[in-house]
């Protein structure tokens, strides 16, 4: 038998899930033999950009990290999974006044950061060109309000304009299939650009955290490794692994829910191609069952953080012996899931397994004083 089969087998918010037990035993001995202690420790992130609580952990429900888009709803890229309307809902600031207008709104509000983003032109570019002055502004105005920028594709020329306009972190997906690029994107560019663009930001100052969206075609698992390999080449702030929820999918092309047994493995193969950068699970997951298998799994795969853990995930951690913090991201420096690497640990808050997990079986503890964010029982 496995200690890991039976950790799960004896966490209640994990019954509606349905775990490979050959998978687990692997990702068991996978785990026992990765260099040094940083898969040992666990961040468990509780973003203010929307509500959140679970049996384990409650959020803190500021919004003090608004998502702001340039370009309002508009996106002429229109990609399957999305359709533009992931922008629907930000705040739009579609000239440079009023974005300084947005950010000076928001700070007074009490915002501390912001998601900096917007649809793309027919090349997959965000046209931040007439931004880059107001975006230098706001950072001399107010040093310390955070922002991270969605960047898309970029040349070396844009990347050194980012770079001096002062943000703090640059994101973009990395997309390792041609076919991907093509029929999900839309978009008549190569691999070689993706790899390219993330070569031009790391080649400057800034915090670079990539991302991988793990399904990205069609709910398949296609160029993903290819995506994991061109980030190990050039050494990111950190990476965030999200797993496509295609809400907006035409239905002539549905996709398909990722096997959680398959984005387990591939979290697994993440954690191990990079030993020594922080691998992280954002918000952006499939709901339900998908949910609470894939959060346990990469639990059991040793990445670095989760974002919005599901019920049982937390407990989940501790019964594997891994040392459990968590922050809440209205008093740390992260922008939702896009920026967790941000974040140094010190408005984390460790919690003391043992107190909080009683090794007996029953529902755990409550501790107190998490500094805003409580485990609570349910």
């Amino acid at each position: 038998m496995s200690a890991w089969v039976d950790a799960l087998a004896g966490i209640e918010a994990l019954e509606v899930a349905e775990f490979d037990p050959a998978v687990v035993r692997a990702l068991e001995a996978r785990f026992a033999r990765l260099p040094g202690t940083a898969a040992r420790e666990i961040n468990f992130y509780v973003p203010t950009f929307k509500a959140y609580a679970t049996s384990e952990i409650a959020g803190c429900g500021k919004s003090a990290w608004p998502a702001i888009s340039i370009t309002g709803p508009e996106c002429k890229l229109q990609c399957d999974h999305c359709k533009a309307k992931l922008l629907a809902p930000m705040i739009p600031a579609t000239t440079p006044d009023a974005l300084w207008r947005v950010v000076n709104e928001q700070v007074a509000a009490g915002a501390q950061g912001m998601l900096l983003t917007g649809g793309s032109n027919h090349r997959d570019e965000v046209e931040y060109g007439p931004f880059f002055p107001t975006i230098r502004r706001i950072k001399d105005a107010f040093p310390r309000f955070r922002i991270a920028m969605h960047t898309a594709l970029v040349t070396r020329d844009q990347a050194r304009r980012i770079e001096e306009s002062g943000i703090d972190a640059a994101m973009l997906d990395i997309i390792g299939a041609q076919d991907t690029v093509t029929q999900v994107y839309h978009l008549r560019r190569p691999v070689a650009d993706f790899e390219a663009s993330l070569a031009h930001l790391t080649g400057t100052s800034l915090k670079v955290v990539p991302h991988i969206v793990v399904g990205l075609h069609f709910g398949r698992l296609l160029g993903e490794w290819n995506a994991l390999e061109m980030i190990r080449r050039h050494r990111p702030a950190a990476v965030v692994l999200v797993v496509i929820m295609p809400f907006y999918a035409p239905a002539k092309r549905p996709f398909a829910v990722p096997s959680g047994r398959e984005v387990g493995r591939f979290f697994m193969d993440a954690r191990e191609a990079l030993p020594d950068i922080p691998v992280l699970l954002g918000c952006a997951r499939p709901p339900g069952r998908a949910k609470v298998e894939i959060d346990a799994y990469a639990v059991m795969a040793g990445l670095n953080g989760i974002a919005h853990p599901s019920d049982g995930t937390v407990a989940l951690a501790a019964r594997l012996g891994r040392s459990v913090r968590v922050t809440p991201s209205c008093c740390s420096i992260g922008v939702g899931d896009e920026v967790l690497a941000l974040d140094d640990g010190g408005g984390a808050v460790a919690i003391d397994v043992c107190e909080y997990l009683r090794r007996d079986g029953t529902r755990p503890r409550a501790p107190s004083g998490l500094a805003g964010i409580p485990v609570v029982s349910a």
